[in-house]
């Protein structure tokens, strides 16, 4: 397995799961954004604060599952905080966010908005790496519906396409 795009990401079950994710998420409680801020430098932090509620609250518990299982690894914990910030860019809700998914599905032509959604990976990718974070950062930000590019660790992708998939 290299990555996301083979935990199959379009299965109804996938989606539909993450659907009701969106419609119904919860923010941050003051321990997790404590815990977030932890992890976050200033900079970082106001990015991962300009997301929407539920790609916050996906965002941190991606990082969450990651951390529990590698908590020294603090550039993948990093890596999974803010690998949807580019998604804030298309201003969508959970009804949008669905009709994006399924246009790009069936290769029917987007609108703008629709297509920011679904290149949210390279649009956040730009930001973070114009921050400087590190190449595993910026390359599971871009990649992180795809399999793993050339140059990251395969164990590393494993880890946080895995938790991306599972939260």
């Amino acid at each position: 397995m290299q990555g996301a795009a083979q935990l199959n990401p379009l299965s109804p079950w996938h989606l539909a799961r993450r659907f009701l994710s969106v419609a119904f998420a919860a923010d941050l409680r003051a321990d997790e954004q404590m815990w977030v801020a932890h992890h976050l430098g200033p900079g970082s932090l106001r990015l991962f604060w300009l997301q929407p509620v539920p790609d916050r609250r996906h965002s941190h518990d991606v990082a969450r599952w990651v951390a529990d299982r590698l908590p020294e690894r603090t550039d993948l914990i990093v890596a999974a905080l803010l690998h949807d910030v580019g998604k804030r860019h298309s201003a969508l809700g959970a009804i949008g966010r669905t009709w994006a998914t399924l246009l790009r599905w069936v290769r029917l032509p987007e609108s703008a908005r629709f297509s920011r959604y679904t290149r949210h990976g390279p649009i956040g990718a730009e930001e973070l790496a114009a921050m400087g974070h590190s190449g595993i950062v910026v390359a599971f930000a871009a990649h992180h519906h795809e399999t793993r590019p050339d140059g990251v660790d395969p164990a590393d992708w494993m880890v946080l396409a895995e938790a991306d998939h599972r939260r």
